[in-house]
């Protein structure tokens, strides 16, 4: 006979209390506190290049635009994670007490990894949909010149648009915001795959 453990369950508030302390950031997945894989410096780089891009082009607008080290909290999920980039159109909107995570982006940009594309364009894609004022979501490929472009319609429906080779350039369609992939991707070495 096999002796079963019960996996330790968290509050929000024990998540919160512990993520401040922390050296590295987990996600809460209603009461499960799950590590995060590090990020890669190409990783960073077209997370950074993103953001750079839009607050210059947007830095007059009602726009706020947040890195990785900023958590977003999912009520219907119970779910606290932390996006690649998260632009949030007026005033954040916090929980709990403090500016540390919020729960109201409308645009959410994940750089895709071989350890979490899955997860990005499965369950995670699903919670973000729950969030009302979401209504597009970046997949960047951090190993080619890939992006897949989700966008909301005043449908509710939500669209698919993938764009793949360097000359590209990324339109968003929630706000007026463009940048070529020259820009988002400046720093990046693609490593080349071995051949099978």
């Amino acid at each position: 006979m096999t002796a079963q453990t019960t996996k330790r369950l968290y509050t929000l508030e024990e998540y919160i209390n512990l993520e401040q302390k922390a050296e590295y950031p987990s996600e809460y997945r209603d009461g499960e506190i799950v590590a995060m894989p590090g990020e890669t410096t190409d990783h960073s780089k077209i997370a950074f290049n993103f953001a750079f891009n839009f607050r210059l082009a947007l830095r007059q607008q009602n726009y706020q635009i947040f890195l990785s080290g900023v958590n977003l909290w999912i009520p219907r999920y119970r779910h606290g994670t932390y996006p690649d980039v998260m632009v949030i159109e007026g005033e954040p909107i916090y929980e709990g007490t403090g500016k540390r995570i919020v729960t109201n982006p409308s645009i959410i940009v994940e750089i895709l990894s071989k350890s979490t594309k899955n997860y990005d364009q499965g369950d995670k894609f699903l919670h973000y949909r729950s969030i009302p004022q979401f209504k597009e979501y970046l997949l960047i490929d951090q190993k080619r010149y890939y992006i897949m472009q989700y966008t909301k319609t005043n449908e509710g429906k939500w669209l698919l648009t993938e764009y793949e080779g360097e000359d590209n350039i990324l339109s968003l369609s929630s706000i007026n915001f463009e940048i070529n992939f020259a820009d988002l991707y400046e720093g990046v070495e693609f490593e080349q795959e071995d051949a099978e």
